[in-house]
């Protein structure tokens, strides 16, 4: 039996605050085939404290999450989501978008990988919240037919995956209207070992291994490059975002992690 097959009941879990209007209709018997359908890596639960989706594993995304996240929350309160374009970097499976599209926002979610695309149209649909995707390697420029400008950028989890985040910031700050969440690994000052000069600026980050392609919760190459703070601050700022603020430092399990609102105005 693995991970994922060891099994999470069904329900039983404290009830979810938000409603999943069509997950709600359904008996148990149709809900455990809905969780069956994808290869789900997290999950949330109904009213009734239901489970929709499943764990990674037994120690990772084996909690129910939350919607709204509490970053989303706090986006809103700071930006006010209502009526902003929102571009969100790595949908995954669909549970910050749904939030986001009931902030009411006009979502366009992004991810490297297609099923993440297939499951978070399901999520939102269950959830009854409108939203749009397309697949985008952010490593790569973004695909002609999607580009566009939007007000607001969130960007939680995928910075750090990336091989080369300098020029995929580049890339991405002149479609940015407004304001970028972003909430990403860095690295510890001294750990800041390596470093790549661009325009005349030398950005400083350690080299972190990814698990490749082939894992879920990995970039699409082998290595990937987490960033001195200091310097990316700089970079947001050299990007058009002269208002950085560092709204949290954390210090996790991998390494220390940031929350970043970096604003035009």
């Amino acid at each position: 039996m693995t991970d994922k097959e060891d099994a999470l009941p069904l329900a039983g879990f404290n009830p979810g605050k938000t409603s999943i209007p069509v997950i709600e209709t359904l008996t148990d018997e149709q809900l455990e085939e809905v969780n069956r359908l994808m290869p789900w890596n997290a999950f949330v639960v109904d009213r009734g404290g239901r489970r929709f989706g499943n764990q990674a594993s037994k120690t990772k995304r084996n909690k129910p999450n939350l919607v709204p996240d509490r970053r989303i929350t706090l986006l809103n309160s700071k930006f006010q989501l209502d009526g902003k374009s929102v571009l969100e970097i790595g949908c995954f499976e669909g549970i910050h978008t749904t939030a986001l599209s009931q902030y009411g926002a006009d979502v366009w979610g992004c991810d490297a990988r297609v099923v993440n695309i297939v499951k978070s149209a399901v999520r939102c649909a269950m959830f009854q919240a409108p939203a749009r995707f397309f697949l985008w390697d952010v490593e790569q420029p973004i695909p002609e037919s999607q580009a566009r400008n939007w007000d607001i950028v969130h960007h939680v989890g995928v910075f750090y995956h990336l091989l080369d985040p300098v020029g995929h910031m580049r890339r991405l700050a002149p479609m940015i209207g407004q304001t970028i969440m972003l909430d990403t690994h860095v690295c510890a000052p001294e750990k800041a070992t390596s470093s790549e000069t661009v325009d005349g600026f030398t950005y400083r980050y350690m080299q972190h291994a990814e698990g490749g392609s082939d894992c879920v919760f990995a970039g699409t190459f082998p290595v990937a490059r987490w960033m001195h703070l200091d310097d990316l601050v700089r970079l947001l700022q050299d990007c058009g975002f002269p208002n950085v603020e560092q709204v949290e430092l954390r210090d996790e399990r991998s390494g220390p992690r940031v929350l970043l609102f970096a604003s035009r105005h």
